[in-house]
């Protein structure tokens, strides 16, 4: 008989959620808006340092619109990330813009700040800058903000800052999605905290918050009867699902923490195994390591990331290769990409360990176990 299935990283519920939705059942504050929904908002704003949040139904949904209320639309380009979930740049098509993806850098594995200044100003000193960049914060580490915000603002991109995976993250003193014209983030079931399914978008402006409430509660306007002057979306956060929000944000610390120890253990374990490297710390701030990546070159490991990713598989534990580069997506194919070699080795030799907050040290010692015979052959 098998062992239980370990997950890359499951939902870790407590007692406190289930406290927020029964007083929500028992309010009869079950659709979209709900005394929940308005302190999830109010307490995500103050916990991020931005001055207002709008709660959706996902990432994918705030960063759409994020990139609407920017005023992105047909024919204008975007810079994104390349090596990112496609959620970080479908949106971008869904207003007809074409995204222009843009390599990692080896400090983080996120965008290359450079190259993505030096796209910026090639692009407006040929007379048509980008509209906006959309900046991943991968993995629970925060990009480089400062030199690429410092060019957006040269040349008039808005910056959005797609903080999906990094909740409970810093850029020096402050949490990354607080710096750009808006920020994103993720409640999806695997991410740090969880609404089962959810995001928020953040922002100091008080007219765009207004705008993307109202956007997202399809555009009604101010009328007794149901009037609509423009499209908007059913993308509104439900007063239940808020509710669970409110219950694992009053534990993020811990859960940050404990990530923070699967890391360091893993860390531990491998340090002496030639041709694996952990995924770096930036020097610029602390990550959440969302998840414990690593990376495995066959040339000096003697083994291939896939071979030791079968090894946990066979042994029924959930291990994935690191995000697949957008220009090598086959729905991407074609797409302009400046730069591309680092994303690529990264995917070609990165994997991702089971990492959930709620994981034992006796599983995590189990992943070690198996990992440490697939790299020792």
């Amino acid at each position: 008989m098998s062992l239980p299935r370990l997950y890359l990283s499951p939902p870790d519920l407590g007692s406190a959620e289930i406290e927020h939705v029964l007083e929500a059942f028992e309010s009869n504050w079950i659709a979209p808006a709900g005394p929940n929904l308005d302190a999830f908002e109010t307490d995500f704003a103050t916990l991020v340092g931005s001055k207002h949040a709008v709660a959706v139904s996902s990432g994918t949904a705030a960063l759409h619109l994020a990139l609407r209320l920017a005023g992105v639309g047909p024919g204008d380009e975007v810079l994104c990330s390349t090596l990112t979930f496609v959620a970080s740049a479908a949106p971008i098509t869904y207003l007809g813009a074409k995204p222009v993806f843009i390599d990692s850098e080896e400090r983080s594995w996120n965008m290359d700040p450079a190259l993505a200044c030096a796209v910026i100003e090639q692009k407006a000193k040929a007379g048509k800058p980008p509209k906006a960049l959309v900046l991943v914060h991968l993995y629970g580490q925060s990009a480089d903000i400062a030199p690429i915000k410092a060019c957006c603002e040269k040349h008039g991109v808005k910056l959005i800052e797609d903080a999906a995976e990094a909740l409970g993250a810093t850029y020096g003193e402050s949490a990354p999605g607080s710096f750009g014209l808006f920020g994103i983030h993720s409640f999806n079931g695997n991410k740090i905290i969880t609404t089962g399914g959810g995001g928020m978008l953040v922002t100091d402006d008080a007219e765009l918050a207004k705008q993307a409430r109202f956007l997202a509660t399809q555009a009604r306007d101010a009328a007794p009867h149901y009037q609509h002057s423009t499209i908007g979306y059913n993308y509104r956060l439900s007063n239940i699902a808020a509710s669970i929000g409110l219950g694992q944000m009053a534990r993020l610390s811990g859960k940050v923490s404990r990530r923070r120890a699967h890391f360091k253990a893993y860390a531990d374990a491998f340090k002496a195994l030639p041709g694996v490297t952990m995924q770096p710390e930036a020097t610029w701030g602390r990550s959440t390591h969302w998840l414990t990546c690593l990376t495995i070159d066959p040339a000096v490991a003697g083994v291939t990331r896939e071979q030791v990713r079968l090894a946990l598989e066979a042994e029924n534990i959930e291990a994935r290769p690191v995000w697949k580069p957008m220009h090598l997506q086959p729905v991407f194919a074609g797409v302009e990409t400046h730069g591309g070699a680092v994303s690529e080795r990264l995917f070609d030799q990165g994997l991702c360990l089971p990492s959930g907050a709620a994981m034992t040290e006796a599983d995590r010692d189990r992943v070690i176990a198996i990992a440490l015979k697939s790299l020792s052959r």
